[in-house]
């Protein structure tokens, strides 16, 4: 922009809260000079698989309680993808962790698709995305993370049946159409009615 020198800086960052994710608030230096401040959540990376079975042409979601959804709509579970917080350095073994917890899943192949923010205006969060493939059976009963109060059913759906709730709308978590798109275009013969 015309008239404006020097770089974006942050010059401040305030704490607000710090639990499972951390709620700043930093004092931002504009190029012309004036200074703004901005909401930060942070909880750093994350991770979501979407895990097909080539054979069966289905793939594994979990529903699962989401409470920012409970409370913005009233919607008690979510479907969705596999996700998860990176908490070790290799986000291919959080997928394959997260799989297991969440799923009772132990996956054959995994695929990185690609990595980005998910919502750049709030969140630290970089999610890094995944196709995989599964042979075995999904657990039945509800399952989680030890210690972490989950109650997430995985659930196996046609990969026709997905593709179909995704063009009406009736599929509404952004990583999971997403995915589900992704796999569309790469594995086309897999959604072959």
């Amino acid at each position: 922009m015309a008239g404006m020198t020097g770089t974006h800086r942050i010059m401040r960052v305030s704490t607000v809260h710090e639990g499972w994710t951390k709620l700043i608030v930093a004092t931002i230096r504009l190029p012309d000079g004036r200074t703004i401040t901005r909401e930060i959540e942070d909880h750093g990376s994350a991770i979501c698989v979407l895990p097909c079975h080539p054979q069966r042409r289905t793939a594994v979601l979990v529903r699962q309680l989401r409470a920012p959804v409970l409370y913005a709509s009233g919607q008690h579970e979510t479907l969705e993808a596999i996700a998860g917080i990176v908490e070790e350095d290799d986000p291919a073994q959080c997928a394959r962790r997260e799989a297991e917890e969440e799923a009772g899943l132990a996956l054959d192949t995994l695929d990185r698709l690609f990595t980005g923010w998910t919502m750049p205006g709030l969140s630290t969060e970089r999610m890094h995305f995944f196709l995989a493939t599964y042979s075995g059976e999904a657990r039945r009963a509800r399952g989680g993370a030890a210690g972490e109060h989950e109650d997430v059913l995985a659930v196996e759906i046609a990969l026709t049946e997905l593709a179909r709730m995704v063009d009406a709308g009736q599929l509404t978590d952004v990583k999971t159409m997403l995915l589900i798109q992704s796999a569309r275009l790469r594995l086309p013969a897999l959604f072959a009615g």
